[in-house]
């Protein structure tokens, strides 16, 4: 790829990668963990509970669904769930915003601790009107961080798989109209009088 190319596609990236002011919704890691499955295994002496079937994880307005999550707990507490779908799904709620992060994957990961969200196999992540496709898609939640990975070549004759974005323009809010401040005001004048 020409080397221009590839700065303008390395600057379209590092624009979506800028952190915002608006994050993932804050309260929803204080918020208690919910599952529901067509089966469950526990394995209480391991930490580990396996969900089959329609399974949908929610904390807060976070919700992953898959075919099946598998959900380790440390002794601390804190839970790392692993969703399987064709693909399974992820949608969170954007702090002070009534917005939506959407993320989709063969495989998405998530860990209560790091609060990170990782997406594997065609990944995909939609938030406002930005899509960002590729292999591997790291979500952070603190900092509504992306990033983007791809697969690198699948054998020696393939080309490397492709990261692909497209990123709307950033509309600002309405500014109220002020006049410009270097244009003089046109005011009538006592001292002419009109010329006869």
């Amino acid at each position: 790829m020409h080397p221009q190319k590839n700065k303008l596609l390395l600057s379209a990236l590092l624009l979506l990668c800028t952190p915002t002011t608006c994050l993932a919704e804050r309260a929803d890691r204080d918020k208690p963990v919910h599952l529901e499955a067509d089966q469950v295994q526990m394995d209480d002496a391991l930490h580990i509970s396996t969900f089959t079937g329609n399974v949908q994880f929610t904390q807060g307005t976070m919700l992953i669904r898959g075919d099946k999550i598998v959900v380790v707990e440390d002794t601390e507490g804190y839970k790392h769930g692993t969703s399987h779908g064709r693909p399974a799904s992820f949608r969170q709620k954007r702090e002070g915003l009534d917005e939506y992060v959407n993320g989709y994957g063969e495989r998405i990961e998530y860990d209560t601790r790091a609060e990170t969200v990782d997406f594997y196999g065609q990944a995909h992540i939609v938030r406002d009107l930005d899509d960002v496709r590729g292999e591997h898609i790291t979500y952070s939640q603190k900092t509504e961080i992306f990033q983007v990975h791809s697969s690198g070549k699948t054998d020696a004759k393939a080309l490397p798989k492709r990261v692909r974005a497209v990123l709307q323009p950033k509309h600002k809010k309405d500014a109220e109209k002020k006049p410009l401040s270097d244009s003089l005001p046109i005011k009538p004048s006592a001292t002419l009088v009109p010329a006869e």
